[in-house]
C-alpha cells in the first residue's frame, strides 16, 4: 500500500479542474477538514498539514511550486518523504495526484 498525502487510491469523480495556482488552492482548502474513511487532514495557510490517519499523527509542511502542491509529510513515526502532486477540484472533492500528476490518487471530501 503506498501512503503519501496519497494515502489510499480514490474512486472516480466527475470532471475535476485541476488547480494551477496558489491561491485557488488555499482557497478551497483555508477553514476545512480533507476527510476519507478513517482520514481527516488540515492543510492551512502557513504551510503546516496536521491530522489524523488510521488512529496515527499525521504532520508536515507544504508549498506551492511550478503549479503543484509540494509536500513534505509524516505518518506516526514514519517519514513519507517530499512529494509534488498535482491537485484537482470538483465541488466539495478535492484530488491529489502524486508525482506531478503521474501516480496514484486520493480523492478527500472537504468539510
Amino acid at each position: 500500500m503506498a501512503v503519501s498525502f496519497v494515502l489510499f487510491c480514490g474512486s472516480a469523480v466527475a470532471e475535476l479542474s485541476i488547480i494551477k495556482d496558489q491561491d485557488t488552492f488555499v482557497n478551497a482548502v483555508e477553514n476545512k477538514v480533507l476527510q476519507r474513511p478513517f482520514i481527516k487532514l488540515r492543510v492551512e495557510k502557513d504551510g503546516r498539514i496536521t491530522g489524523k490517519a488510521l488512529t496515527m499523527t499525521v504532520s508536515g509542511e507544504w508549498i506551492w511550486k511550478d503549479g503543484y502542491f509540494c509536500r513534505d509529510l509524516s505518518w506516526g513515526s514514519r517519514d513519507l518523504g517530499y512529494n509534488c502532486q498535482q491537485v484537482a477540484l470538483e465541488a466539495s472533492t478535492i484530488r491529489f495526484t502524486s508525482d506531478q500528476g503521474t501516480g496514484d490518487f486520493a480523492d478527500f471530501t472537504l468539510k
